[in-house]
Protein backbone atom coordinates (compact mmCIF):
# COMPACT_ATOMS: atom_id res chain seq x y z
CA UNK A 1 0.00 0.00 0.00
CA UNK A 2 1.20 3.58 -0.33
CA UNK A 3 -0.78 5.30 1.58
CA UNK A 4 0.70 8.77 2.44
CA UNK A 5 3.23 8.75 0.37
CA UNK A 6 2.91 12.08 -1.74
CA UNK A 7 5.98 12.20 -3.42
CA UNK A 8 6.42 12.63 -7.36
CA UNK A 9 8.45 10.15 -8.63
CA UNK A 10 8.57 11.87 -12.04
CA UNK A 11 9.73 8.93 -13.48
CA UNK A 12 13.01 8.55 -12.66
CA UNK A 13 15.07 6.34 -9.97
CA UNK A 14 16.07 8.13 -7.11
CA UNK A 15 20.29 8.48 -7.58
CA UNK A 16 18.47 10.76 -10.80
CA UNK A 17 16.01 12.63 -9.54
CA UNK A 18 18.02 13.81 -6.50
CA UNK A 19 20.93 15.29 -8.85
CA UNK A 20 18.16 16.41 -10.96
CA UNK A 21 16.46 18.53 -8.34
CA UNK A 22 19.35 19.65 -6.87
CA UNK A 23 21.07 21.14 -9.90
CA UNK A 24 17.45 22.89 -10.55
CA UNK A 25 17.88 23.97 -7.35
CA UNK A 26 20.81 25.61 -8.11
CA UNK A 27 19.79 27.31 -11.09
CA UNK A 28 16.74 28.65 -9.00
CA UNK A 29 18.76 30.12 -6.79
CA UNK A 30 21.53 31.56 -8.65
CA UNK A 31 19.28 32.75 -11.34
CA UNK A 32 15.89 33.65 -9.03
CA UNK A 33 13.47 32.21 -12.12
CA UNK A 34 13.69 28.53 -14.11
CA UNK A 35 11.29 27.76 -16.45
CA UNK A 36 10.25 24.00 -16.41
CA UNK A 37 7.46 21.64 -16.26
CA UNK A 38 4.53 21.96 -14.08
CA UNK A 39 5.45 18.40 -12.13
CA UNK A 40 9.21 19.42 -11.97
CA UNK A 41 8.28 22.62 -10.65
CA UNK A 42 6.18 21.58 -7.78
CA UNK A 43 9.07 18.94 -6.78
CA UNK A 44 11.93 21.72 -6.93
CA UNK A 45 9.08 23.70 -4.75
CA UNK A 46 9.11 20.86 -2.35
CA UNK A 47 12.61 20.56 -2.26
CA UNK A 48 14.03 24.09 -2.31
CA UNK A 49 11.16 25.53 0.46
CA UNK A 50 12.99 23.32 3.60
CA UNK A 51 16.20 24.70 2.46
CA UNK A 52 15.46 28.55 2.30
CA UNK A 53 14.01 28.45 5.63
CA UNK A 54 17.20 26.74 7.09
CA UNK A 55 19.22 29.71 5.30
CA UNK A 56 17.36 31.91 7.95
CA UNK A 57 19.66 31.00 10.65
CA UNK A 58 23.23 31.58 9.63
CA UNK A 59 25.23 28.67 11.21
CA UNK A 60 27.55 26.86 10.10
CA UNK A 61 25.37 23.77 10.83
CA UNK A 62 23.00 25.27 8.71
CA UNK A 63 25.31 26.06 5.94
CA UNK A 64 26.74 22.00 6.04
CA UNK A 65 22.82 20.83 5.98
CA UNK A 66 22.23 23.03 2.60
CA UNK A 67 25.83 22.44 1.21
CA UNK A 68 24.55 18.28 1.71
CA UNK A 69 21.98 19.22 -0.40
CA UNK A 70 23.14 21.48 -3.08
CA UNK A 71 26.55 20.17 -3.51
CA UNK A 72 27.16 23.72 -4.77
CA UNK A 73 29.32 26.29 -2.93
CA UNK A 74 28.29 29.42 -4.90
CA UNK A 75 24.97 28.74 -4.53
CA UNK A 76 24.85 28.14 -0.53
CA UNK A 77 26.51 31.38 -0.82
CA UNK A 78 24.08 33.35 -2.57
CA UNK A 79 21.53 31.57 -0.93
CA UNK A 80 22.66 32.79 2.44
CA UNK A 81 24.05 36.07 1.50
CA UNK A 82 21.15 37.71 -0.65
CA UNK A 83 17.78 35.49 -0.53
CA UNK A 84 17.82 34.69 3.21
CA UNK A 85 17.96 39.05 4.43
CA UNK A 86 15.23 39.17 1.77
CA UNK A 87 13.15 36.76 2.90
CA UNK A 88 13.58 36.99 6.49
CA UNK A 89 10.13 38.41 7.54
CA UNK A 90 8.60 35.97 4.94
CA UNK A 91 6.71 33.00 7.54
CA UNK A 92 6.94 30.74 4.05
CA UNK A 93 6.07 30.40 0.69
CA UNK A 94 9.50 31.63 -0.95
CA UNK A 95 8.64 30.56 -4.64
CA UNK A 96 5.63 31.15 -7.02
CA UNK A 97 4.60 28.87 -9.98
CA UNK A 98 3.53 30.69 -13.14
CA UNK A 99 1.59 28.94 -15.48
CA UNK A 100 2.89 29.88 -18.89
CA UNK A 101 1.08 27.59 -21.37
CA UNK A 102 1.78 24.00 -23.23
CA UNK A 103 5.28 22.96 -25.17
CA UNK A 104 5.14 22.68 -28.82
CA UNK A 105 7.45 19.21 -28.52
CA UNK A 106 5.44 17.34 -26.46
CA UNK A 107 2.07 19.65 -24.83
CA UNK A 108 3.97 19.32 -21.78
CA UNK A 109 2.26 21.93 -19.45
CA UNK A 110 5.32 24.92 -18.79
CA UNK A 111 5.54 27.09 -16.24
CA UNK A 112 8.15 29.23 -14.45
CA UNK A 113 9.27 28.76 -10.69
CA UNK A 114 10.91 31.87 -9.24
CA UNK A 115 11.57 33.47 -5.97
CA UNK A 116 8.82 35.97 -4.80
CA UNK A 117 10.55 38.94 -3.42
CA UNK A 118 13.37 38.80 -5.94
CA UNK A 119 10.27 40.05 -9.19
CA UNK A 120 10.06 43.44 -9.44
CA UNK A 121 6.78 43.65 -11.42
CA UNK A 122 5.27 41.97 -7.97
CA UNK A 123 7.37 43.61 -5.22
CA UNK A 124 7.24 47.75 -6.34
CA UNK A 125 6.73 49.85 -3.83
CA UNK A 126 7.31 47.48 -1.13
CA UNK A 127 10.52 48.75 0.91
CA UNK A 128 13.87 46.58 0.69
CA UNK A 129 14.36 44.39 3.36
CA UNK A 130 17.24 45.50 6.10
CA UNK A 131 20.61 45.51 4.49
CA UNK A 132 22.92 42.61 5.66
CA UNK A 133 25.63 45.72 6.61
CA UNK A 134 23.61 46.35 9.81
CA UNK A 135 24.17 43.07 10.92
CA UNK A 136 27.20 42.31 13.15
CA UNK A 137 29.26 39.48 12.44
CA UNK A 138 29.51 36.43 14.32
CA UNK A 139 33.37 36.43 16.17
CA UNK A 140 34.43 33.54 18.17
CA UNK A 141 36.90 36.06 19.99
CA UNK A 142 36.21 36.57 23.68
CA UNK A 143 34.06 40.05 24.39
CA UNK A 144 36.36 41.02 27.83
CA UNK A 145 38.05 43.58 25.59
CA UNK A 146 34.81 45.20 24.67
CA UNK A 147 33.38 45.91 28.15
CA UNK A 148 36.49 47.17 29.68
CA UNK A 149 36.87 49.98 26.97
CA UNK A 150 34.60 53.40 27.15
CA UNK A 151 32.59 54.42 24.23
CA UNK A 152 34.59 57.65 23.87
CA UNK A 153 38.01 55.07 22.93
CA UNK A 154 35.85 52.75 21.10
CA UNK A 155 34.69 55.81 18.49
CA UNK A 156 37.76 57.02 18.21
CA UNK A 157 39.26 53.49 17.05
CA UNK A 158 36.13 53.03 14.54
CA UNK A 159 37.13 56.48 12.97
CA UNK A 160 40.97 55.41 12.93
CA UNK A 161 39.47 52.31 10.61
CA UNK A 162 37.16 53.92 8.61
CA UNK A 163 39.89 56.26 6.93
CA UNK A 164 42.50 53.77 6.35
CA UNK A 165 39.81 51.05 4.83
CA UNK A 166 38.36 54.01 2.57
CA UNK A 167 41.97 54.98 1.08
CA UNK A 168 42.58 51.00 0.30
CA UNK A 169 38.97 51.21 -1.41
CA UNK A 170 40.13 53.52 -3.57
CA UNK A 171 43.38 52.38 -4.24
CA UNK A 172 41.98 49.44 -5.59
CA UNK A 173 39.83 50.30 -7.61
CA UNK A 174 42.11 52.68 -9.06
CA UNK A 175 44.34 49.76 -9.96
CA UNK A 176 41.11 48.20 -11.95
CA UNK A 177 39.55 44.80 -12.15
CA UNK A 178 41.71 41.94 -10.81
CA UNK A 179 43.62 39.94 -13.36
CA UNK A 180 42.36 36.32 -13.45
CA UNK A 181 43.18 32.87 -15.50
CA UNK A 182 40.26 32.94 -17.77
CA UNK A 183 40.95 31.93 -21.35
CA UNK A 184 44.28 31.40 -21.16
CA UNK A 185 45.76 28.16 -22.16
CA UNK A 186 47.23 26.38 -18.95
Amino acid sequence: MRHNKKFNHLGRQAGHRKAMLSNMAVSLILHKRIQTTVAKAKAVQMFIEPLVTKSKEDTTHSRRVVFSYLKQKEAVTELFRTIAPKIMERPGGYTRILKTGFRLGDGADMCIIEFVDFNETYTFGREAAAPAEEAKPKTRRSRAKKSAETEDGAEKKAAKKAAPKATAAKASAAKGAKKTNVGKKM
